[in-house]
């Protein structure tokens, strides 16, 4: 849930608004990347289950297809992930400035504080890591459903038909929904955190995919109370192609004041992502040194549990892609790097069933293998819409996972 629930809630229902002729079809779409998501859970937590090894889903690579493709992944995974808790917290920097004036312009210093700060706590253990995320994510949601609540007690919208249609015409194209279901499944993403745990659960054949499929129900529910909760103070066509819907909706509601409102909600819900996406961050060169890709020295944890020396290198990377503002550019790699990953994933259970037939498994992936196929392909088509809306980024990227092998090659111990 903390790694999930970032800005895209409160950002991404403009964008899908304005792709939807009408409100069944946008909380229908919410509806659908939700069940995505949810199936993803389902079946990638056969692998966790089965390898309970933390390091993400660059564990399920190698032991498919072998030393080489798992490096591809977890590099690739780790750079845009430091690249993604750079641009989060700089978030917390920016909007800070409304709220304390005297910030303004610092959003770099913010940044690095807040990524240091949350080093710190984590350093401490894997305890004080863990009870951070549950008490910053439990804050996030009480604040969120709080958001919710007042929108639906605030004065409808009245009747939408009477406000200014969206773009989209009552007639919907396939590419106008498929341009809406990527929003939202991108703002569903970050279900998967919990693979980058496994080896730290006590009881992973029960735990994972109960953590998963719960993490994600919760999530769809808090995604469908907040939409709901907008278009009560919004109607649909008023909503599509605002940058932030949920300051739309405060304004509605507290005046100019709503604007420090949704401010306050993002610092929440920016800082618990924050933690969350360090802590994932940190177990990939763990991973990847614990298993001799990379420099051993990577795979050493403190008496709590830590990898320290893995934080500490995932720190310095976030700091020096904030201090260079380098990190934009990775994050224009990122959607490709990430499907890329779920395409491997989905892949890996199928490879692993035939592979490894005997291998016990706590944990079977839900409607095998129909439902694997079905998230393999779905992953493919939107890895082809990533290459064809960004084609120049998107073989960027391709470039550096070819250059990646030379790499491997050096840094493998």
């Amino acid at each position: 849930m903390g790694n999930s629930i970032g800005v895209g809630i409160l950002r991404t229902p403009g964008d899908v608004a304005l792709h939807l002729p009408s409100t069944p079809w946008f909380i229908g779409v919410w509806i659908a990347g939700g069940v995505y998501a949810l199936l993803g859970a389902l079946t990638l937590a056969e692998l966790g289950a089965m390898i309970p090894e933390s390091g993400g889903q660059y564990v399920f690579s190698r032991r498919a297809f072998g030393d080489y493709a798992g490096f591809m992944i977890g590099w690739s995974d780790w750079i845009s992930t430091s690249a993604s808790l750079a641009a989060v917290t700089i978030s917390v920097g920016d909007y800070s400035d409304v709220l304390w004036p005297a910030l303004a312009g610092h959003s770099v210093a913010i940044a690095v504080t807040l990524v240091v700060v949350l080093a710190l706590i984590q350093a401490r253990g894997i305890r004080a890591g863990d009870l951070t995320q549950q008490v910053t994510s439990l804050v996030k949601t009480l604040v969120l459903v709080g958001l919710a609540l007042v929108c639906f007690f605030a004065p409808g919208s009245g009747d939408a038909t009477t406000a200014a249609p969206t773009p989209a015409t009552m007639a919907l194209g396939l590419a106008p929904l498929v341009l809406a279901l990527q929003g939202v499944i991108y703002t569903y993403d970050g279900w998967n955190g919990m693979l980058y745990f496994s080896g730290e659960v006590k009881n992973p054949g029960r735990d994972i995919p109960r953590a998963m499929a719960g993490g994600v129900l919760a999530v769809i529910a808090i995604y469908l109370l907040l939409n709901l909760a907008f278009l009560h103070v919004l109607p649909l066509g008023r909503m599509a192609g605002e940058e932030l819907v949920a300051a739309t909706a405060a304004r509605e509601i507290f005046g100019e004041n709503g604007d420090k409102v949704v401010r306050a909600v993002l610092i929440v819900s920016l800082t618990s992502a924050a933690n969350a996406i360090l802590l994932m961050g940190s177990r990939l060169p763990y991973g990847l040194s614990r298993d001799g890709l990379v420099w051993r020295g990577l795979s050493g944890v403190n008496p709590g549990g830590t990898p320290l020396a893995s934080l500490g290198l995932t720190v310095l990377v976030t700091t020096a892609l904030l201090l260079t503002g380098t990190f934009d550019q990775i994050l224009a790699l990122a959607a490709f790097f990430f499907v890329v990953n779920y395409i491997m994933s989905f892949l890996s259970v199928l490879v692993l069933r035939r592979k490894e037939p005997d291998t016990p498994r706590p944990y079977r992936a839900f409607g095998y293998p129909g439902v694997t196929i079905l998230l393999l392909l779905c992953s493919i088509g939107f890895l082809v819409s990533a290459v064809l809306g960004d084609s120049r980024n998107s073989l960027f990227a391709l470039g550096l996972l070819v250059a990646s092998y030379p790499v491997f090659r050096l840094l493998r111990q």
